[in-house]
């Protein structure tokens, strides 16, 4: 790897400046929080230094970051009490851009080799070519006036590149399915480099990744907001929380159930920061009406929520930064430089000569991203009741949102590659309709998106409870959401709705572990999560010709259940339909507990993934703070999944084994299956079934943070 040439000298350097940083602060400023006179003015925060070593990469995280909590008491005003104005500013930099350039800065990435399995030549990668020198390219005979493959290099040129994914091992499954598909994602920050860039939404430049918090929306603002309760006469309340907060529903650690209100930044971290510090806060009307106790309840809220800032999305990653779930940053931008300036595809065609699996040059506009459909208005809102019964907290939510995760919508207009510009498809796609190469259509089937955030409704509910006979603490939370949207390759537009329902239960326990510690009892705390996609729809697509047991045709028919494709292909739902995951953390507590050691664990059974996170804190007094840990992945780290190469996006040409040549019978209807599951691969939706935590078994990390809190 290109960050394997960071050398153990030039990281100590970057560890000792980082740390000479916030001692620098530390010593610039008082060491303690500051009040006012009148104690009306709180000020306090922390400064700290953290640094990520990840093994092949090098430095992977070089943060010096600085907050500040403004906390300013206004009293009573008119009629309401407790009046104050709250506010947190953030400022963070990370050096790893310039530390570690050849990694993820101006110097990243390299040059491109796309694979063509159906070219034996001794290797499970067959033959290898550059990118832009496929075998499927511009002038082949076997296509209309010699097809429309091909794009310009001098746009589009190899260099600073990365085949996507390619840290988790060979991409083509060892030859076993013949060679899976592979793209390739620019690296470099957007100002160095544009291509793959998703406009206002993953088109960091080298400042940007940097400095995340000076954005055009001033993360560095990160809380304001205006707190006051209106008392009532009989002892009941109405508080208003105004401004850009953060809002809590959950009880759960690493994964979210009802805690959907403001989105993450999984750039910082994957999944491992803490909820705190990963939230983005968001512009939000809160309002609380507490009645306190009354009737069976000892308590019980009412809470609206509206949320007025602009509609703000998961940060995923974009393509290059260190960290991206499911690694889906990369997978965007190398979708959106196919559909910008076109790309090299390894393994996609499947019915040209020579046959087999052989590397595609796709023009621009033939397949990938075209754009991001950003919600506009204002419109997210939240209901929440929230009481305690007999000594049982509960609550009942309700909200109705736009999804916080993108979903790829095809059908979108694009131009037909297997068709040299001006050239007529013999047979399109749809009768009557022509199909002139070179020219947009909308076409069902093609891998060509666009991104939305579908309307979600969600509805859930939480409780808490202590069992005193076992001396433990149970957390349930129960979501039900309907409007999410999932990849689906027995669509012709790729993607379907479904309802899905969550769940987790947690158990918190102390407990004494004598040999290790007589005297202080340690943490034990475990979790159980569980998702079920209700609608999910996944089986063998039959031959054309098969006719189902109640004598339909396959037009119209859902996959076909209890058939298996002699390869282990299904089409439908990529997804799994059922899954869990598990954790379980062990806390301990020394030297009055200023040294606390823990160790932290999680499983995704499906996914058969894993992680391990021993760590250590040192309280090295009331202001100093040190934690040393590691994050270490186990188990697989790839998952096959229908890749739709089959897919009947360009009918006849890419209709699969058996249609050949302008054969009539070839084209399929548009209610047919999008893709036949006969072809397999890591690419693009297999993350989709290994998880967060199986794509991202590469991560392995030794981590250090310094803070100095006052």
């Amino acid at each position: 790897m290109a960050g394997q040439r960071i050398s153990g000298g030039l990281m100590s350097r970057a560890a000792i400046l980082g740390i000479a940083a916030v001692v620098t602060t530390v010593l610039s400023m008082t060491a303690t929080a500051w009040n006012s006179k009148d104690g009306s003015t709180v000020v306090h925060g922390f400064v700290d230094y953290t640094q990520h070593n990840r093994e092949g990469y090098g430095m992977v995280k070089n943060r010096v970051r600085h907050q500040l909590e403004i906390n300013k008491a206004f009293g009573d005003v008119g009629m309401f009490r407790g009046v104050s104005l709250n506010s947190v500013v953030r400022m963070t930099h990370d050096g790893v851009y310039v530390w570690n350039e050849d990694g993820f800065g101006d110097e990243a990435g390299g040059r491109a080799y796309g694979s063509s399995s159906g070219i034996p030549n001794g290797m499970a990668n067959g033959l290898q070519t550059e990118w832009g020198q496929s075998p499927v390219r511009a002038g082949n005979p076997a296509l209309p006036g010699g097809g429309g493959f091909g794009f310009d290099l001098t746009t589009n040129p190899n260099q600073g590149l990365k085949k996507v994914g390619s840290e988790l091992g060979n991409a083509n499954n060892g030859g076993a399915f013949g060679g899976g598909l592979e793209l390739f994602a620019p690296q470099r920050p957007c100002d160095e480099d544009q291509r793959g860039c998703l406009r206002d939404y993953m088109d960091a430049d080298k400042h940007d990744l940097q400095n995340p918090e000076f954005t055009d929306e001033h993360r560095w603002l990160r809380e304001l907001y205006l707190d006051a309760t209106l008392p009532f006469s009989n002892g009941d309340e109405l508080n208003f929380r105004i401004g850009r907060q953060q809002v809590v529903w959950g009880r759960t650690d690493l994964f979210r159930v009802l805690d959907q209100i403001n989105p993450i930044d999984f750039s910082i971290q994957n999944i491992y920061e803490e909820f705190e510090d990963s939230r983005i806060p968001l512009g939000i009307f809160n309002m609380e009406y507490r009645l306190g106790g009354i009737g069976v309840f000892s308590d019980l809220n009412f809470q609206f929520l509206w949320n007025f800032e602009q509609f703000t999305p998961h940060n995923l990653g974009q393509g290059g930064q260190p960290y991206s779930i499911l690694k889906v940053g990369d997978t965007f931008r190398a979708l959106k430089n196919c559909w910008d300036n076109g790309c090299t595809i390894s393994n996609f065609a499947t019915g040209l000569s020579p046959a087999g699996n052989l590397a595609t040059d796709f023009p621009a506009q033939a397949v990938g991203i075209r754009t991001v459909h950003v919600p506009d208005g204002h419109d997210q809102f939240g209901l929440r009741m929230e009481g305690v019964v007999k000594s049982v907290g509960f609550s009942v939510n309700a909200a109705y949102y736009h999804s916080q995760l993108p979903s790829l919508r095809a059908g979108i207009p694009s131009i037909n590659p297997f068709l040299a510009p001006g050239v007529a498809n013999p047979v399109p796609q749809i009768p009557g309709n022509s199909d002139i190469g070179g020219q947009l259509q909308p076409r069902t089937g093609v891998p060509a998106f666009d991104v939305h955030f579908p309307r979600v409704l969600l509805v859930g509910t939480s409780a808490d409870f202590y069992v005193d006979k076992i001396k433990s603490a149970f957390r349930v939370e129960f979501a039900y959401t309907d409007g999410e949207e999932f990849a689906d390759t027995s669509k012709v537009r790729l993607f379907s709705e479904s309802d899905v329902i969550r769940w987790v239960v947690g158990w918190d326990r102390p407990t004494y572990i004598r040999f290790l510690n007589p005297n202080r009892t340690f943490l034990l705390s475990g979790q159980v999560f569980g998702q079920h996609l209700l609608d999910h729809d996944r089986g063998l697509n039959p031959a054309n010709s098969e006719r189902l047991a109640d004598g339909r045709t396959l037009v119209g028919a859902g996959p076909v259940r209890g058939f298996r494709d002699p390869v282990g292909g299904q089409v439908g739902f990529q997804d799994w339909e059922y899954n869990f995951i598990g954790t379980f953390l062990i806390q301990g507590f020394y030297a009055n507990d200023r040294i606390q050691p823990r160790f932290i664990t999680a499983y995704d059974i499906r996914a058969q993934a894993g992680v391990i996170g021993p760590a250590v804190d040192w309280l090295i007094n009331d202001n100093w703070r040190m934690t040393f840990g590691a994050n270490v992945k186990f188990g697989r780290s790839r998952n096959n999944a229908d890749d739709g190469r089959t897919v009947n996006g360009a009918a006849p040409f890419t209709a699969g084994s058996g249609c050949t040549g302008t054969q009539a019978a070839c084209v399929r209807g548009l209610d047919d299956f999008a893709s036949l599951g006969s072809r397999l691969g890591y690419e693009p939706l297999g993350r989709f079934r290994s998880g967060p935590i199986g794509m991202a078994q590469d991560e392995d990390e030794l981590q250090i943070l310094l803070r100095y809190r006052f």
